[in-house]
């Protein structure tokens, strides 16, 4: 009994943590013309998702969207509450769900499976490809529909424009940075 609590308790701290290093990395941001910045956001959430699988990084970025739901700073630009989600860049905090879940869930099933570690690091690559696409696709049509309330509708290729093409290759980077250095760090918590 006191080890599942010991277990519970190690699973609290690094939801906890984990949170902390999206709401960090949400304040590394280059601003656009779009108002979507460039944050380290992604390569966190690809991050933690490989490293904690797909229950802890879940609940790590739910943790992080409630934390700046009720007002902590901790969305890009030091933002917070509920009209920074209804805002036109509330879809790709809300996506990051979707991403945590495609993610996570890969990085578990590959903990499981005797993988070589090439073929580990194309499947975690294309997994962390494939939740930040979702991410994507959430996230341009949210700003579509709100952008849409206040501005005369945008084309489909003027939003892509903003929304997804100057993205693509900053977070490309960040996800191969991210599955990098996820091994490593996934070998350091099981120690814990």
């Amino acid at each position: 009994m006191k080890e599942n609590k010991e277990f519970k308790t190690t699973d609290l701290v690094f939801i906890g943590v984990f949170a902390a290093l999206i709401a960090v990395c949400s304040w590394i941001s280059i601003p656009l013309p779009s108002g979507i910045p460039v944050t380290l956001q992604t390569m966190a959430v690809c991050i933690i998702c490989a490293v904690g699988g797909m229950k802890r990084g879940s609940a790590s970025v739910l943790v992080y969207i409630l934390l700046g739901i009720i007002g902590v700073p901790v969305f890009s630009g030091f933002k917070a509450g509920i009209s920074a989600v209804a805002g036109t860049t509330g879809g790709y905090i809300v996506g990051f769900i979707f991403t945590a879940l495609i993610a996570g869930s890969v990085s578990d099933a590959l903990d499981k499976k005797n993988c070589k570690k090439p073929l580990k690091f194309i499947i975690t690559v294309i997994s962390m490809i494939l939740g930040i696409a979702v991410c994507y696709a959430f996230g341009t049509a949210w700003f579509a529909v709100v952008y849409a309330r206040t501005n005369e509708p945008a084309g489909l290729g003027t939003i892509l424009g903003w929304c997804v093409l100057p993205y693509i290759i900053p977070d490309l980077v960040k996800i191969i940075v991210a599955a990098s250095i996820a091994p490593t760090l996934r070998k350091l918590m099981k120690r814990v």
